[in-house]
């Protein structure tokens, strides 16, 4: 073989890879990228999408976004509703997984309480909302049944009052998200070699004593890697909180989605609502690249 073809034939192996990507990244470029990209070059417009001709207007959005309390609230209940959501996903996810790989417990009820513990799982957002909606109502069944064991002495508008609204919101949402921890952690539980707990059982360790010192430590690197995952998803969440109280009332539920979202189709200040999906994008972002390091650190 001569020398061109050659180089001719290691130019087609190297090209043949971009070749075989190159649907999908065309498929990512404009679903994804080009979106980003404009979206960034309105927030820097006045009267973007509006206007043919928008002026430019530098940092006069994110300005304007910074200025406004709703902004920071929203970003305060985004962070209260992510942070108990993602810690409450892996507690209930860990006990869960915990007694599902529990030999003390009969099989068949273990394969029944594994259908039942990932039914949230199966339902989409739109019918998580609704379901929640209708226990939830004053007339609903958690009213009737913590008023007959003496729990509330009255009947609480949980969506409706702004001093239970987010409690009871980030409750529906960490009752939809729980099964992925506990699949994730149930999968992690099966790898975990048996000597590690007849060595531990040897050495007289107690229950507690093997969580904390094998269980724990063993799962931690699926532990990191699903609660930052967890973490990104569960603040942008979106068609849960706009269903059940749309960001209200006065404000008590309003998250950086619901904030962006009625900037751009109830104000229709597209221009803002760009400027704080960019925020929105920023934070993901830095999340993703934390999770990212984390991965090749491993």
């Amino acid at each position: 073989m001569t020398r061109q073809k050659r180089s001719h034939h290691r130019l087609k192996r190297a090209v043949a890879p971009y070749l075989y990507l190159s649907p999908s990244l065309v498929i990512i470029g404009l679903l994804m990228l080009l979106p980003m990209v404009t979206v960034i070059g309105y927030s820097f417009q006045n009267s973007a999408v509006l206007r043919r001709d928008p002026s430019f207007a530098g940092l006069k959005h994110y300005q304007a976004i910074f200025n406004d309390p709703v902004f920071w609230a929203s970003l305060w209940h985004t962070l209260y509703f992510t942070c108990m959501s993602v810690i409450f996903h892996m507690t209930i996810g860990m006990v869960f997984a915990l007694m599902l790989n529990s030999d003390r417990i009969n099989p068949t009820l273990r394969n029944v309480l594994r259908v039942l513990y990932i039914l949230p799982w199966l339902f989409t957002a739109v019918i998580i909302a609704v379901i929640w909606r209708l226990l939830l109502e004053p007339n609903g069944v958690v009213n009737s049944v913590l008023m007959q064991i003496g729990v509330i002495g009255s009947k609480v508008e949980w969506f409706s009052s702004p001093e239970t609204a987010l409690h009871a919101v980030t409750f529906a949402n960490i009752w939809a998200g729980y099964p992925l921890f506990m699949v994730s952690l149930l999968a992690g539980l099966q790898g975990i070699p048996k000597d590690f707990y007849e060595a531990a059982d040897i050495d007289g360790a107690k229950a507690y004593q093997k969580l904390i010192f094998i269980t724990i430590p063993q799962l931690m690197p699926i532990i990191i890697s699903i609660s930052l995952l967890d973490f990104i998803w569960t603040m942008q969440v979106f068609p849960l909180i706009w269903i059940t109280t749309g960001g209200g009332p006065i404000y008590s539920t309003e998250v950086l989605s619901t904030y962006t979202y009625k900037l751009a189709f109830s104000s229709y200040n597209l221009s803002q609502a760009s400027a704080s999906a960019v925020v929105i994008l920023l934070i993901s972002l830095g999340l993703t690249l934390f999770y990212i390091r984390y991965q090749k650190a491993r």
